[in-house]
């Protein structure tokens, strides 16, 4: 897909999909603006792409951060045709009887508010340029109960909620809000779970996990219309159809 001239912003770019995403996305030709609370990780990536690259460091739980990123954003390209919620925890990974309060809720407001922060900075910027796509990292935890991933199966299953309700306040205005369910992909956040010990994901080998470049190429894909049948909704790539559909592996 030709990315030539728009621009796509990344939260929680600094590593494993997000940094692949924005590879991915600057590749196909897109100005990238990379956010993340890791300054110096961003920075090496953006020189890495060139002059179409923006790092912004941003702590997506604090709306002003969000907000003013989004600012320099436009200041410097002019416009956001993409906006890519992908900044995530997982923990506290505990049982609910045991888990740590203050990380729980910090897990909420990165995974949960830091999406809405996504969508309530990039929404009208899109609205008044006649349209974009907003996509949203999300888990098929937002399904399915795990044991001691409370908090990361609760907040995935409210962000899935928050891009169904996008797409009922402004599909009509052009904005096209979606979500990726990518699976199980080999970053920094399997060696937690694997670490963690707890639940089915946890007995999973590295080899059993996707490379964080498929979801970053399924993101590209939902860019472009032969995605518009899951607007409001979710592309899973669990399914071997919709695999297929991108040109992904088996």
């Amino acid at each position: 897909m030709d990315m030539t001239g728009k621009t796509a912003v990344i939260t929680g770019a600094s590593r494993g999909i997000g940094a692949a995403t924005a590879r991915v996305f600057a590749e196909a030709g897109a100005n990238v603006v990379l956010m993340a609370r890791t300054g110096e990780a961003i920075g090496a990536i953006a020189r890495e792409i060139g002059a179409r690259a923006l790092a912004i460091t941003c702590d997506v739980s604090s709306w002003s951060q969000v907000k003013s990123a989004i600012d320099q954003a436009v200041a410097r390209f002019g416009r956001i045709d993409v906006m890519i919620n992908n900044a995530a925890v997982l923990g506290p990974v505990a049982m609910l009887r045991e888990a740590d309060v203050a990380a729980w809720d910090k897990g909420i407001d990165i995974n949960l508010k830091g999406v809405f922060h996504g969508m309530r900075a990039a929404a009208p910027v899109m609205r008044k340029a006649g349209g974009g796509t907003v996509l949203t990292v999300g888990s098929g935890a937002a399904h399915t109960a795990l044991e001691g991933w409370s908090q990361y199966c609760a907040s995935k299953a409210a962000a899935l909620m928050l891009t169904r309700a996008l797409d009922k306040e402004e599909r009509g205005k052009g904005i096209r809000a979606l979500t990726l369910s990518p699976g199980t992909v080999a970053t920094d956040m399997q060696r937690e779970v694997k670490a963690s010990g707890i639940g089915p994901v946890a007995a999973l080998n590295w080899e059993d996990h996707i490379p964080p470049e498929w979801p970053a190429r399924a993101l590209l894909w939902m860019c472009g219309p032969e995605a518009d049948r899951f607007l409001g909704d979710e592309v899973a790539l669990s399914n071997p159809e919709v695999r297929a559909m991108i040109g992904l592996g088996a």
